[in-house]
């Protein structure tokens, strides 16, 4: 068997684990766990005798944070961008194409970017056993033996034995998320957790998908043939896509087809769908309590605190997550975790940007981050990567005032190209066209203050940009 294609679902906005991802920052790309996120954590289980280039599926809000995490830990691959989200079911589809324009027998591995896996080792092993099933014909996935009975989880009942030598068996029943007393029946008569971790062959799932689902089939074929490079990325056709209706791998295909299989795998896995996930995978003392960032937590049982600025002190509490960030802080009774999506739902229907974004916001050349605002002005700090550069542009409503405090900035100011360095302004007048260069070798740090009677970052018209931003 030739090397599996594995491809990464990447395009999730993480809001069961609000504050601490957001649809500017979401969970995937959050070092929740350990030092990197989960998503480099997913492309590092991936052993190159087992797998070929990774190919990234993502959309275009997130393409220019999956490219600069995978230069951090020193991965290539493709990065397809899809326009718009249309469920699991319509990325299978464009995984097949991809695949089969590499190999017509190509075998694939799609993987969530958001999972955890504790056994690398058993999991690569799993991988090849899988992998080599799928060869065969087979649409196997990844089977996890429950450690309790969860209720967040979709089931598998497992039937005979397909490949033996493998333990593959058949795919009798997916079931849904069950209630806490079917949960443990479940346990009992030896159902698996579904992790949502597909091997396939290519032409095989481009069948299924044709017989039970021909216009994901045929929406997935034409996008992908009109696809375009931008920028490097694989930008798939809008009009084609769309036409995909929305609906997941499992109701499309994986309840329907005669070939589902399922190999058991007691890995460590996690979906770490929720703070009860994390708390459950972190490290914790002898009281159960985790905490990562400034944090203490006193007379309490079962705590965890993530600080991600200034100190976070607990008292007196047992079962309890509290999660603080710049602008939000989360109090939880850890047996919540599965509503705070409905919470973040309220936040957006009361129109909060706390929601949605961080102060921190990332840019492709760098990011901003919000420092004071008021009516009529706004201060940032902003931080642009060595050789990167804003968009040519103007605003109608705002005056903005640059302070250089690292780094040398290469300013246009409508005909003029100035130069500013360290502890030196330059000013730029309401309708000023106008551009940031970092044209050194270090990052380049400034203040901006925005003065105006409108601060919306909708108040930008670009004129020119070298991200083919609208």
């Amino acid at each position: 068997m030739s090397r599996i294609i594995p491809v990464i679902m990447c395009g999730g906005s993480g809001t069961r684990v609000w504050p601490a991802s957001r649809e500017t920052m979401p969970k995937q790309f959050i070092p929740l766990l350990g030092k990197s996120s989960t998503f480099q954590e997913t492309l590092l289980r991936l052993d190159p005798e087992i797998f070929a280039e990774p190919a990234i599926l993502t959309n275009h809000d997130y393409r220019f944070l999956v490219q600069e995490q995978m230069k951090e830990i020193g991965v290539s691959g493709d990065i397809v961008l899809e326009p718009e989200r249309r469920d699991s079911a319509a990325a299978v589809a464009v995984a097949c194409e991809l695949a089969i324009k590499r190999s017509s027998d190509a075998v694939v591995a799609v993987f969530a970017a958001d999972h955890a896996v504790r056994d690398v080792e058993a999991f690569r092993a799993l991988c090849r056993k899988a992998g080599e099933a799928a060869a065969k014909g087979f649409i196997v996935t990844l089977g996890v033996k429950p450690t309790h009975p969860a209720t967040g989880y979709g089931y598998i009942r497992p039937g005979a034995l397909v490949v033996p030598e493998a333990g593959v068996a058949k795919v009798e029943a997916f079931v849904e998320k069950p209630d806490a007393r079917t949960a443990e029946r479940y346990i009992a008569e030896g159902y698996l957790w579904n992790s949502g971790n597909f091997f396939f062959r290519a032409d095989v799932m481009r069948g299924e998908l044709q017989a039970f689902q021909p216009e994901i089939a045929a929406a997935a074929q034409e996008a992908f043939a009109k696809a375009e490079r931008d920028l490097g990325f694989l930008a798939l056709d809008k009009v084609a896509f769309s036409q995909a209706p929305k609906t997941s791998i499992d109701y499309a295909v994986m309840e329907r087809t005669k070939h589902a299989a399922v190999i058991p795998a007691d890995i460590g896995w996690s979906d770490v769908g929720n703070w009860q996930a994390v708390w459950e995978l972190s490290e914790r003392d002898e009281q159960g309590n985790s905490v990562r960032g400034q944090g203490v937590a006193m007379d309490a049982k079962n705590v965890h605190i993530r600080s991600d600025h200034g100190l976070t002190a607990v008292l007196g509490v047992n079962d309890v997550i509290v999660v603080t960030t710049e602008d939000a802080v989360l109090v939880l009774g850890a047996q919540y975790g599965d509503k705070v999506k409905q919470l973040v739902d309220e936040l957006k229907r009361r129109k909060l940007k706390e929601a949605r974004e961080h102060r921190r916001v990332y840019r492709p050349w760098g990011y901003y981050q919000s420092v004071d605002g008021g009516e009529r002005h706004q201060v940032k700090r902003i931080v642009v990567k060595p050789g990167h550069k804003l968009s040519l542009q103007k605003h109608f409503h705002r005056a903005e005032h640059w302070i250089v405090v690292r780094g040398a900035a290469e300013v246009t100011r409508d005909n003029q190209v100035i130069m500013i360095h360290e502890n030196e302004s330059i000013y730029l007048p309401m309708g000023t066209v106008h551009r940031l260069v970092n044209p050194g070798k270090i990052d380049l740090e400034l203040i901006e203050v925005q003065t105006g009677s409108y601060l919306g970052e909708d108040d930008i018209v670009r004129l020119e940009d070298a991200y083919h931003r609208s």
